[in-house]
């Protein structure tokens, strides 16, 4: 029987930003969904670049070819923040991307208030980032998606309960059904999570509206 090991290596990951200012008073962190890439993703928020917020969008750490059996210069590519296979390393290596991404992105700017995003699979992301790490941020957006289920809500609720915890979901979303966001929403109730909930007319994407409402506040 084949015996499992594993071994640390170093890689180069990429990210992009939208925002050329020099102090921005505002700094996201975007992380997008399954078989999106990162640049594309960011483009979605180009309705806050208004010079005063800078947006970091990470790319996840593996790629692949959309289409199966296509890997010529034209075939389309996305990545993924993990799977179920080996997905507890996979886990350790993207917290511990997202900590070296947020270190650099804030050294030279400390005063600024951030915000953590995550849409579709970026949710969970962010939540296990969040949840496993002191991160320095105020808010959390959880959009196009819910907590990851193996999260511990009893144990959770002291740290999401510093954030200001924002659900998003289009009224068209299939993967975020009302039946799914009523249950979520009684589960974080429960287990005394403060939340607020942002809906949308639309399915599961990002919304130009929606963007500005959440900046504004």
């Amino acid at each position: 029987m084949p015996n499992e090991h594993h071994l640390k290596t170093e890689r180069t990951a990429r990210y992009f930003t939208l925002g050329n200012a020099a102090s921005p008073a505002d700094i996201w962190i975007a992380c997008h969904g399954y078989g999106q890439l990162a640049e594309p993703f960011l483009e979605a928020f180009a309705p806050l670049d208004d010079g005063r917020r800078l947006i970091v969008a990470p790319e996840g750490l593996s790629r692949f070819y959309l289409e199966p059996g296509s890997h010529g210069p034209e075939s389309r590519v996305g990545a993924s923040w993990m799977t179920r296979e080996d997905r507890l390393s996979e886990i350790d290596d993207y917290v511990a991307y997202l900590d070296a991404l947020l270190a650099a992105v804030l050294a030279p700017r400390r005063d600024a208030r951030v915000t953590v995003l995550g849409f579709s699979q970026g949710t969970a992301t962010v939540v296990r980032w969040v949840l496993r790490r002191e991160v320095r941020a105020e808010r959390l957006v959880l959009w196009g998606s819910l907590l990851p289920p193996d999260t511990d809500l009893g144990a959770a609720a002291p740290t999401l309960n510093v954030l200001d915890l924002v659900l998003v979901a289009g009224n068209r979303d299939e993967y975020v059904t009302p039946e799914r966001l009523a249950g979520q929403r009684v589960a974080l109730d429960a287990a005394g999570v403060r939340h607020r909930l942002l809906g949308f007319d639309g399915g599961h994407r990002l919304d130009a509206d929606t963007l500005r409402r959440l900046a504004e506040r």
